[in-house]
């Protein structure tokens, strides 16, 4: 959907990355309108450093790039959909500064705009790394739908910040106003958070997993993944698998494991998920560099190897030439439930496999993944089922 958004600046047409034409969903909501009224009706200075964490499609960056703000995210999605919406505003994107949650914050932040990340980890993770950039004189406003605002989210801010108070609602959003405190003693930042798999889930028992803030499930063990780890296909012939939104790479770990020739590729839009598939695959599957060439551990096999992308899907991998991927897909994409992201992630593989590849998912029964299946690949097998979950395979003829 491509949507005009009103702003004491002008009006901006926004638009999500990738458009779908079935999902019209808006760029923009009520609490990005909201801190924007705010910032110019509170005559916030802007000509210092400014820095957005957690704009979802790049509605405040664009409607701030005249200030030349640095954007924050964990999502490539948003990314893109950023300089989309800038190049589809005509602003110069040479204006603004992308930068990943994974690349150093600014030194010096003037003002601090928080679009309220719908992971708690997340938000304390950034806090925690924009903090030491804080000082007296920094704005710090943060933004989100009431729904999203919880007493945790502002004890976050007092915590990492320093005192905190909320605006009213205004069209069922709300800001929040944190003061920095000088000589604030704060928590250690407790990401990334590492815990051991439990029994019962194959070749990665007893495996530790890594986990930066944001992903999925970061404390435990996911219901859906356990299930599909239970699972794993053979794969033994597979020369290239891939992990298709990876999340900690606990599945393209086992495979790596189970399989030491394949080429595992693991993939995710986020790039915390992707760094914590990559520390999980490396303590698992590589010995310590200091022990010479990485092998899989207890194989004297041939090794495979292992690449991390973050993107669009299987949007960057070439055609006909993965043998399987395994996929738990998500049908949110923040407040919304969609099945886009998986139609895509679905689509995407059957592009991505070659004659005869498989593509196993994981789901929960109600969403009916095995009609989409044989839309697109002619036929769905049943592999397993429990209760909540179905494990369902498609080859592609």
């Amino acid at each position: 959907m491509n949507d005009r958004m009103a702003t004491p600046w002008g009006e901006y047409t926004l638009a999500r990355f990738p458009e779908d034409t079935r999902d019209r969903l808006r760029a923009w909501d009520a609490s990005d309108a909201y801190v924007l009224r705010h910032l110019a009706a509170s005559d916030t200075s802007l000509s210092g450093s400014v820095v957005v964490t957690g704009d979802r499609w790049g509605a405040l960056t664009t409607a701030l790039a005249a200030h030349r703000p640095v954007q924050i995210t964990d999502s490539h999605l948003a990314r893109e959909a950023t300089r989309a919406n800038l190049r589809r505003n005509g602003v110069d994107e040479d204006s603004v500064r992308l930068l990943t949650t994974r690349d150093t914050p600014p030194d010096r932040v003037d003002v601090l705009i928080v679009r309220v990340p719908r992971s708690l980890a997340l938000l304390e993770d950034q806090l925690h790394r924009l903090a030491p950039a804080l000082h007296e004189g920094t704005v710090v406003v943060g933004t989100g739908m009431v729904k999203e605002i919880h007493t945790s989210t502002l004890r976050l801010f007092e915590r990492i910040v320093g005192p905190t108070r909320t605006s009213l609602a205004e069209q069922k959003a709300r800001l929040i106003f944190s003061t920095p405190a000088p000589g604030l003693v704060r928590p250690t930042n407790p990401w990334p958070y590492r815990y051991e798999l439990p029994d019962g889930v194959g070749v990665v028992s007893g495996r530790t997993v890594t986990n930066h803030a944001g992903v999925f499930c970061a404390d435990r063990l996911d219901i859906g993944t356990r299930f599909l780890l239970q699972h794993l296909p053979e794969s033994r012939g597979a020369e290239r698998v891939v992990d298709l939104g990876c999340g900690n790479g606990v599945v393209g770990t086992a495979v790596a494991l189970a399989n030491p020739r394949a080429s595992v590729l693991f993939v995710d839009e986020s790039y915390q998920a992707v760094a914590s598939a990559e520390a999980t695959y490396r303590a698992n599957v590589e010995q310590p560099a200091s022990d010479g060439p990485a092998d899989p551990v207890g194989s004297a096999d041939p090794v495979g190897s292992a690449e991390f992308l973050v993107g669009d899907g299987l949007t960057d991998v070439p055609s006909a030439s993965v043998d399987v991927v395994l996929n738990n897909p998500p049908f949110h994409s923040h407040q919304a439930t969609t099945d886009a992201t998986a139609w895509r992630m679905f689509s995407g593989a059957r592009r991505a496999l070659r004659p005869g590849g498989e593509l196993w998912v994981i789901g929960n029964r109600h969403l009916g993944y095995h009609l989409k299946l044989r839309r697109l690949f002619g036929n769905s097998e049943l592999v397993a089922s429990d209760a909540k979950f179905v494990l369902l395979r498609a080859v592609k003829k």
